[in-house]
C-alpha cells in the first residue's frame, strides 16, 4: 500500500512553485525586488505565497504523523483534501481585487480544520495510551 501524504505533498509543492513564479514575475514586471512598493497586487501575491508557506508544512507534517500512526486512509485523505481545498480557496480569494472574503474564510476554515483535527487525533492517541 502506497503512502497517501506524499501524493498531496507533491500536489501542494507544484502549487507552491506556481505561487512563487507568479510572485517573482509580478516583482519583475513592477521592478520591485523587496517589499511591495505600495502595489496592492504585489502585496496580495506575496501574502498568498507567504501564507501558503506558513501553513502547509505544519499541516503536512501533522497529517503525515496521523498516517504513520495507522489511522484510517479515509481520514488521511479527508485531512489532505481539506488542506488542499483550503489553500486553493484562500489563494483564489486573496488574489482577487476586490477580494471575495467567502473564499478566504472558507480557505482558512478548511486549513484550520485539517490542522486541528490532525492535532486532536494525535493527542487522543497519546491520551488513550496513558488512560488504558
Amino acid at each position: 500500500m502506497m503512502p497517501i501524504v506524499p501524493l498531496y505533498a507533491a500536489l501542494l509543492a507544484i502549487f507552491f512553485v506556481f505561487l512563487s513564479v507568479r510572485t517573482l514575475r509580478l516583482r519583475r514586471k513592477l521592478g520591485i525586488a523587496v517589499g511591495d512598493g505600495g502595489k496592492e497586487s504585489l502585496l496580495r501575491a506575496a501574502r498568498v505565497h507567504a501564507n501558503f508557506a506558513e501553513y502547509v508544512p505544519l499541516g503536512l507534517l501533522l497529517i503525515y504523523f496521523v498516517e504513520s500512526q495507522g489511522y484510517p486512509q479515509a481520514l488521511v485523505h479527508a485531512l489532505c483534501i481539506a488542506l488542499v481545498a483550503g489553500r486553493l480557496s484562500h489563494a483564489f480569494g486573496v488574489s482577487r481585487t476586490p477580494e471575495n472574503f467567502r473564499y478566504r474564510i472558507f480557505g482558512m476554515a478548511m486549513t484550520f480544520f485539517a490542522l486541528v483535527v490532525a492535532a486532536l487525533v494525535l493527542l487522543s492517541g497519546y491520551v488513550r495510551q496513558f488512560v488504558a
